[in-house]
């Protein structure tokens, strides 16, 4: 066993007893840990001391968030270690993605990072210590530990993780980190062809599957077809919107429970579910704060236009009120389950995946991406794509069977904008396709907007 990985251990011990604390004491213990991070941050970064100078005694609720922007602005004035510098960050990222460097080996021998997918047009660079990557480890074991995954000595959990093997990616990093004796790991690109990843699934026969969320519904496809032949104890989703048909899919080809989770290379693993369904917060690793769009906060069931994050166990580079530009909604009732942690209720997506449409009454309006999940979804149930073009919509549904009424899709897409205030005219082409684009990390956007400089916008 890796010494990273028996450490991994350790921790999962001491965090599992949470699962039983009550609600007051997981909020102390928030509050302990949010001061700590607090006072590191004044005294090691720089930056930050200056951007939170005559705020050490202010709450949380009155610091200026940060955006990706500042963070790579100022990279080398936030950043805690002295001995780092962007510069050669970036540079040693970019080495190992064009020799395929091992990307569990930390750099210097102790340092691991990774980088954002750059979905918003600018990519975030990340580092973390040794003490800061078990943390990362622990948040994503947890996603197992909470729906009674089984693995210690004795009991291996053979993992397949289709995502991106990208060495910058950090689904890549984690999943060559826990590769061992006893999480014997196989990651498989998602841009791979899908009869070479069913090969590669049936040789390698995963007690867990951990996939993209759009690589579910061809994965059920192919098991439901005979091709694929797993039978894994649980199928994790991640990185991206999880569509309640490819769900109903997977858990008729598997039988097993299908558990979705959100996470962020800036943070880890922010919610996963129990096992009675809900995404919990893993509120004694990140600290959330929906906001609208002017940063003020939003109340418990209504939508945010997007998330501030405070990530508790970050140092080398501290992450305090970080935006992400995803628009979440929280519950307002506890789960059954009894858990202390709170319940996310919807994730629909980033903010960049809302669109800029000709308003009824003259003008813009924007529109969400939910009102394509709403229109489309039930519909093109093997997946979808709605690209935004100079003079329209090109909608582009799969079609496997050649059921699809496409008529009837345009119509709901167009009543969704309708009663969005979008004014009527505008084009809409549905596209039977064999495939949907996937970015070079493999996912595959269910909303790609047209971006300002004239093409849609990939990551």
């Amino acid at each position: 066993m890796n010494l990273l990985l028996a450490d991994l251990l350790l921790r999962r011990t001491g965090q599992q007893g949470r699962l039983r604390w009550s609600r007051s004491r997981l909020m102390r213990f928030q509050s302990v840990r949010l001061h700590q991070l607090r006072q590191h941050a004044m005294q090691r970064s720089p930056f930050l001391a200056e951007y939170h100078r005559h705020l050490d005694a202010a709450p949380l609720k009155e610091l200026p968030p940060m955006t990706k922007s500042t963070l790579m602005e100022f990279w080398d004035e936030l950043v805690t270690a002295p001995s780092l510098r962007r510069e050669l960050v970036e540079r040693n990222l970019a080495e190992r993605e064009s020799d395929g460097t091992d990307p569990s080996l930390p750099w210097r021998g102790r340092w691991w990072m990774a980088a954002t997918g750059g979905s918003t047009g600018e990519r975030g660079v990340f580092v973390w210590d040794r003490r800061e990557w078990v943390s990362i480890l622990a948040s994503y074991a947890r996603v197992n530990d909470w729906v009674g995954v089984r693995v210690g000595p004795g009991h291996p959990l053979p993992t397949a993780i289709v995502s991106t093997r990208n060495p910058t990616h950090q689904s890549a990093v984690v999943g060559a980190s826990i590769r061992s004796r006893l999480v014997p790991t196989l990651r498989v690109n998602a841009t791979d062809p899908l009869e070479q990843i069913v090969n590669q699934l049936n040789r390698f026969r995963p007690r867990l599957l951990v996939c993209y969320a759009s690589m579910l519904a061809p994965l059920a496809e192919a098991q439901l077809a005979g091709s694929l032949r797993i039978a894994p104890e649980k199928v994790i989703t991640a990185s991206e919107e999880l569509l309640p048909a490819a769900q109903r899919m997977a858990v008729h080809a598997w039988g097993v429970d299908v558990l979705n989770t959100y996470a962020a290379t800036e943070t880890a693993t922010i919610a996963s579910m129990c096992p009675m369904g809900s995404l919990h917060l893993y509120e004694d690793f990140v600290l959330v704060e929906p906001v609208d769009a002017a940063y003020r906060a939003v109340p418990d069931g209504q939508l945010a236009d997007r998330l501030l994050v405070t990530v508790l166990f970050s140092r080398t580079l501290p992450l305090i009120r970080y935006e992400l530009d995803d628009s979440v909604r929280l519950a307002t009732r506890a789960c059954p389950c009894g858990s202390p942690y709170r319940v996310l209720e919807t994730v629909i997506g980033r903010t960049e995946s809302c669109l800029r449409l000709t308003a009824n009454a003259g003008g813009a309006v924007v529109v969400r991406p939910d009102v394509f999940h709403d229109a489309v979804g039930p519909l093109a149930v093997h997946g979808w794509q709605v690209r935004q073009l100079p003079n329209g919509l090109a909608v582009r549904v799969l079609d496997p069977d050649h059921h699809l009424d496409l008529p009837r899709i345009r119509s709901a897409v167009l009543a969704g904008l309708c009663h969005a205030g979008v004014g009527p005219d505008v084009p809409i082409d549905v596209e039977p396709v064999s495939h949907l684009d996937r970015t070079r990390l493999g996912k595959t956007p269910l909303i790609v907007p047209w971006s300002a400089s004239g093409t849609p916008s990939r990551s």
